[in-house]
């Protein structure tokens, strides 16, 4: 019986056209035999404007959900995960060739690694990609690394939440993605980092897409109000993990 990963992908109807691009990106991966992903995309609402965009696949699942954020739907999607490693691909975004096998090798060597992360470049509505100077160095990420960076560089992390690869069990221990409207992502990554040692692939892991429907581009996004407050909460969370010494791997197993 072939193993799986789990690929979680939160979706709404202004970015569902793009879906084909990411299952394209899905098609294109090679995994090691005797394993297979499945896709479980769960829309945040009930519309009937994305069910036209997902793709006639036996290893693809839709679902819908009252809204509540890509967050939640996420979340909410975690009730189907039968695999033993997640990978998150939001609607907007490609896989580069290569990234589920990469990020599989990783843990799959090493069992005191909770979770993975690769390098990102912008895919950009010319078609152009652009990258970022300053990524970490590839190999481990030890515990508070990127915690301890992104509270000193205006909370901005030196890898990036949409590329994790993590196993199942630690997600969900951790009750999967944060209830915040934005930053969700951000707060798994940090809770994920002070709990456990993650890994950087300096290999493109993913394209991540930039068009104006984005939601990180909205105004919304950047009100200084509710970005202090998001901050806040995430840092916290991340900081009473810490203290509370629960970690991953659990020493007593």
């Amino acid at each position: 019986m072939s193993r799986r990963i789990i690929i979680v992908t939160a979706v709404h109807a202004p970015s569902a056209h793009f879906l084909a691009d990411a299952y394209k990106s899905l098609l294109d991966q090679e995994l090691p035999e005797g394993w297979e992903w499945h896709w479980l995309i769960q829309e945040d609402g009930k519309t009937d404007q994305v069910a036209p965009h997902v793709p006639d696949d036996e290893r693809v699942s839709f679902r819908q959900g009252r809204p509540g954020g890509p967050g939640v739907a996420r979340t909410i999607a975690l009730a189907h995960a039968d695999g033993e490693y997640v990978k998150i691909l939001d609607a907007d975004d490609q896989l580069a060739p290569g990234a589920l096998a990469r990020d599989l090798a990783v843990l799959e060597a090493d069992p005191s690694i909770g979770w993975t992360t690769s390098r990102v470049l912008d895919f950009l509505p010319d078609g152009s990609t652009v990258g970022f100077p300053g990524d970490p160095g590839a190999g481990p990420i030890e515990r508070q690394e990127v915690v301890e960076y992104w509270a000193s560089h205006d909370y901005r992390a030196q890898v990036h939440p949409a590329t994790l690869f993590v196993r199942r069990d630690l997600l969900l221990a951790l009750g999967g993605w944060m209830a915040l409207p934005a930053s969700e992502d951000t707060g798994l990554l940090l809770a994920l980092n002070s709990v456990a040692r993650g890994w950087f692939s300096s290999e493109v892991g993913l394209l991540y897409r930039k068009w104006e429907g984005q939601v990180t581009g909205q105004a919304a996004h950047v009100d200084a109000a509710e970005r202090d407050a998001r901050m806040a909460v995430v840092e916290a969370r991340a900081r009473a993990l810490n203290h509370f010494e629960w970690r991953y791997p659990n020493s007593q197993s």
